[in-house]
């Protein structure tokens, strides 16, 4: 019989994120405290710390930085398209992601396979009974402010990942940065970096369906506004092993985004009204009571227009020898719940991400995520240490 502990915490899990999101969060009727002054600085996206040869970088790979932005973005071509970490390029193009076609994004599916995960190596826990994803409470921003929708061009079309707001340590109450999976930033081993990549916390505040949102104001899709990414890291092992169904990188698949608003200057973290701590030390599975993934499933029997969440108690699961063990809870979101947040209580009674959605199964009963370590520290500080003082 499984522990009905996981069953206990759910209400504690909730609880705690309620709490610490309520804080500068739009009203139900109404849009954040948003700046009116337009972004217009650096590569659009009024962000000084962005690099000056932008434009330079473009050319060196034979692209305009005009005529990225007027539809040179949808060449694919394997020449032009930036793989190494230190190409990445974002430039805002202001109007892009429109309401309409924040909808019509789908989820990047094929990451969500887990063909290739064989239990019988390294240390892998018996799977777990599938633990059904229920709708988050509304509106997001009073129960859970810091999640949000992560929206990109890929060769297959627009898609869409989840992502949380997390503490900046070099710019505490200002964070700009969110966390995310690789996948839902880069395309691995096969590709390079995804493109018009942009977050919406709190996305769709207050639960809508498709038919409630047909003539919706830009405020109630995205009631805190649209953010850009200005610069985007991953793990090296994520770059040279990432593969459609998460392959030996899977254990690797995080990343940390730096993020600007389209309009107007203020922090995200000061926005939304909360970030959440990163904890790259985690206990022990065994040690651990419950573990909570948010995010948006877009993939059926989702639409990908709601939060959900699942809270179960945490197993490992081993991908191949050589790698670390993943995370491994119960759980029925299915594609776009993608790079969500995984959050387990601290000792103090706050809540820490501790991993994100990267793998699950076709039938999507589980789900995996990476276990945060030094390498996805060493990230996230090389993340903070970048936009100090800035």
């Amino acid at each position: 019989m499984r522990s009905i502990r996981p069953l206990l915490a759910v209400t504690g899990l909730a609880a705690v994120l309620s709490l610490s999101a309520t804080a500068c969060g739009p009203t139900e009727n109404g849009a954040a405290d948003k700046p009116a002054a337009s972004a217009t600085a650096g590569n659009g996206s009024g962000d000084a710390a962005l690099p000056a040869d932008l434009a330079d970088k473009l050319k060196e790979h034979g692209v305009d930085l005009d005529k990225w932005k007027n539809g040179e973005w949808k060449n694919w071509d394997k020449d032009t398209w930036l793989r190494e970490a230190k190409d990445f390029v974002n430039p805002v193009i202001e109007g892009l992601w429109k309401p309409e076609r924040m909808k019509e994004a789908k989820s990047p599916q094929k990451t969500m396979a887990a063909a290739d995960i064989s239990g019988d190596q390294g240390v892998t826990d018996p799977e777990p009974a599938p633990v059904k994803a229920v709708p988050e409470a509304k509106p997001y921003h009073k129960n859970a402010a810091p999640v949000g929708k992560v929206f990109f061009d890929a060769p297959e079309g627009t898609m869409v990942c989840s992502a949380t707001v997390i503490k900046d340590p070099k710019a505490p109450g200002r964070s700009n940065l969110v966390w995310t999976a690789g996948h839902c930033v880069h395309a691995g081993k096969a590709g390079g970096w995804y493109r018009n990549m942009a977050f919406v916390p709190a996305y769709n505040d207050l639960g809508k369906s498709s038919a409630e949102l047909e003539n919706a104001k830009a405020q109630e899709i995205a009631p805190y506004g649209v953010y850009w990414a200005d610069w985007v890291a991953t793990s090296a092992e994520w770059i040279t092993q990432g593969g459609p169904t998460g392959g030996e990188g899977a254990p690797y698949d995080y990343a940390v985004m730096h993020v600007k608003p389209e309009k107007g200057s203020k922090s995200i973290e000061e926005t939304v009204g909360v970030a959440l701590d990163v904890d790259f030390d985690a206990p022990e599975a065994k040690d651990i009571d419950a573990m909570g993934a948010w995010g948006y499933p877009a993939a059926p029997p989702f639409d990908g227009l709601l939060m959900h969440k699942c809270v179960d108690r945490p197993g490992r699961l081993s991908i191949s020898p050589g790698t670390p063990t993943m995370w491994r809870i119960g759980c029925t979101m299915t594609g776009g719940s993608s790079g969500g947040g995984w959050f387990a209580e601290q000792p103090d009674g706050k809540l820490a991400l501790v991993s994100n959605t990267s793998i699950g199964p076709v039938t999507a009963g589980w789900l995996a995520g990476p276990r945060l370590g030094e390498g996805a520290e060493q990230i996230y500080t090389t993340m903070s240490d970048k936009f100090a003082g800035q």
